[in-house]
């Protein structure tokens, strides 16, 4: 007999599906009763029970602000919050305390996710229809039983990057509560060891893109193989990287990482020659038509892993475009900003610049902008204005916009790391990386382009222009923080991003950095960069164009007609002075201790087991 704890689960988990009305995963009609042999009596309440999973991954302690905006900044990328210290802006600054507000509720939701699944894991394989029903029937339920797995793998590997060790929870707790109810931490390696087990298992389960009608289900965010794969490869690279670990206090990685690398290289691989999923040709339109239409699915199946979010409340929907992106008739927030640095790592001609970084805000008419200072630019992939549907008189903060975990440009440029580290810079390293590129610029990906692709790397720059190129192509997507952190490069990218910031203050020139290949040489050279730029008056342009003059070349000494100007570079970049915009980048930085979060004190307090993470 189930323990009332399963109830308790269920019964939350029933009431976390009546949201919305869009056909997505989280638009469901809830059970009415709870109990095991009624939540996993057929496909379509087993179906309810697999939605609350999903819920987990959603809402403003999920993917919806916290997970993704909050704990992802300050990088050699982007800076959160500035001003007065609080939760949001210790997190940040890598000052967080035990007692931090923003830890506990992100902590909890990742283990009700694995709780969640748990239950659906423990339960649906004993289901009288998953071995006996109609084919259809098992083959939907394997599929359910593959995305549980899958999702508590994504739960675990989120909480494992963030708190490192943790306890062991691979069963319903009315299966361990009696057993072990103050578990210990369990090491992470073998933590990683089991979801990449479960992924294997999930991997024959879930069907592949083009399969999922076959079986009756319908198209929509939901997991399939190509994401299970996607999933496995990117948790065996961190299973393969280094970590803050417990015992040593140090960043140290596996004696048998390698075979780690091989497993991402064979997943991608996988992908890749099914031909299930490509690269969308312009990299704006994942963006501006797919993402912020919030769109459910895409033609060549690029989003492969998107957080249904819906609702207008925090326990479901998000706050992306409001918290990070460009404001919108002064609605928004504007809490993320971008580093100069990271702007002038692009290209002049790689379109990816424009996606990225929203130099803008949109006036109350909601389609012209006004120009805005380097210092205080935002991140642009989630922007409110790209969404008609929402009005510039819309007071709301939550845009239902999707956050995204996995694409398949991360799947290609994964294969490429992988594959450099294992044989070095091969052919099948550089078309990866080089495709990736392509699409960047403008260009087919499938045609050789010399003005485009890199060649003639070994391997040591190879991974250097990989830790370049993924930030390049990733930025603002929650990614940065973790491969800084996987490859140990973290502590050397905050320190050096520190002292090109006040270089290019000074007008200086800059360094090129030691850990990635170099932004192109005319961006190095702060003293020829433009201390003001001039943005056209009454222009809807949402890319360079808004700009009368150049942002690589110095600026006029006449105000073009129909312009107004901003301070662009400056000793506002500065992180000295008084208060500066940049003056608290990353000042709690510290080796050995900022690479995890504490453990909440509240999940110590109710668990005497739970050890403190180093330096706490």
């Amino acid at each position: 007999m189930k323990s009332k704890y399963f109830y308790a689960t269920v019964t939350s988990l029933c009431m976390l599906v009546v949201l919305g009305s869009c056909k997505k995963y989280l638009d469901q009609q809830p059970i009415t009763d709870v109990t095991p042999i009624v939540v996993f009596k057929d496909v379509p309440s087993a179906y309810l029970a697999l939605i609350g999973v999903y819920s987990r991954l959603a809402g403003q302690e999920g993917y919806g602000q916290r997970l993704s905006l909050y704990y992802t900044v300050d990088t050699d990328e982007m800076q959160g919050p500035t001003g007065t210290d609080d939760e949001r802006r210790n997190i940040a600054r890598y000052q967080p305390t035990p007692s931090n507000t923003g830890l506990p509720n992100p902590f909890i939701q990742l283990f009700q996710g694995i709780e969640f699944a748990n239950n659906c894991i423990d339960n649906i394989p004993k289901m009288d229809l998953y071995t006996s029903g109609a084919e259809q029937q098992k083959k939907q339920l394997q599929r359910m039983y593959g995305e549980a797995l899958t999702l508590r793998a994504q739960f675990y590997f989120e909480a494992i990057r963030n708190w490192g060790d943790l306890p062991a929870h691979f069963s319903a707790a009315s299966n361990l509560a009696n057993k072990n109810p103050f578990p210990t931490r369990t090491g992470r390696d073998t933590l990683y060891n089991q979801i990449l087990a479960d992924l294997k298992i999930a991997e024959e389960l879930v069907p592949w893109r083009n399969e999922v009608s076959t079986i009756g289900d319908g198209i929509d965010e939901r997991i399939t193989k190509g994401t299970v794969k996607g999933v496995r490869a990117r948790i065996a690279l961190y299973r393969g990287g280094y970590s803050l670990r417990q015992v040593s206090k140090t960043m140290e990685r596996s004696s048998d990482y390698l075979s780690f690398y091989q497993m991402a290289k064979d997943e991608c691989n996988d992908i890749i020659n099914s031909g299930q999923h490509a690269l969308t040709p312009a990299y704006k339109t994942i963006w501006k038509n797919l993402v912020g239409t919030r769109a459910v699915t895409d033609p060549q199946g690029e989003l492969m892993f998107q957080v249904g979010s819906i609702g207008g409340v925090s326990a479901e929907d998000s706050r992306l475009g409001f918290y990070d992106g460009p404001k919108v008739n002064n609605f928004g927030n504007g809490a993320v900003t971008v580093l100069p640095t990271y702007f002038y790592l692009f290209d002049s001609l790689d379109q990816r610049r424009d996606v990225t970084i929203a130099p803008y805000n949109v006036n109350a008419d909601g389609v012209t902008k006004t120009g805005l200072t380097v210092t205080v630019i935002n991140p642009g992939k989630f922007r409110r204005d790209w969404n008609v549907a929402i009005a510039p008189t819309y007071t709301g903060q939550f845009l239902s916009l999707k956050w995204q975990i996995l694409r398949y440009s991360d799947v290609l440029l994964m294969f490429a790391e992988a594959e450099n580290e294992l044989n070095g810079p091969t052919a099948a390293a550089y078309n990866a990386l080089n495709i990736v590129r392509r699409r960047g610029f403008g260009k087919p990906v499938a045609t050789v382009d010399a003005s485009v692709d890199l060649a003639g790397l070994n391997k040591a720059s190879f991974f250097a222009a990989i830790v370049r190129e993924r930030s390049l192509e990733l930025g603002g997507e929650g990614v940065r923080k973790y491969d800084l952190l996987r490859w140990n490069l973290l502590a050397t990218a905050l320190a050096e991003t520190k002292v090109n910031l006040a270089k290019m203050g000074s007008l200086t020139a800059l360094l090129p950095p030691t850990y990635m290949a170099s932004a192109p040489a005319y961006s190095l050279n702060a003293a020829a960069l433009p201390i003001a730029m001039y943005f056209k008056n009454n222009s809807t342009a949402d890319d360079g164009t808004l700009w009368a003059n150049s942002f690589y070349k110095t600026a006029p000494t006449a105000t073009p007609a129909g312009t107004t100007k901003v301070t662009w570079i400056s000793n506002g970049i500065s992180t000295t002075g008084t208060n500066p915009p940049l003056a608290r980048f990353a000042t709690g930085f510290t080796p050995g201790r900022s690479e995890l979060f504490p453990i909440p004190q509240t999940a110590r307090d109710g668990n005497f087991n739970l050890s403190q993470n180093p330096g706490y």
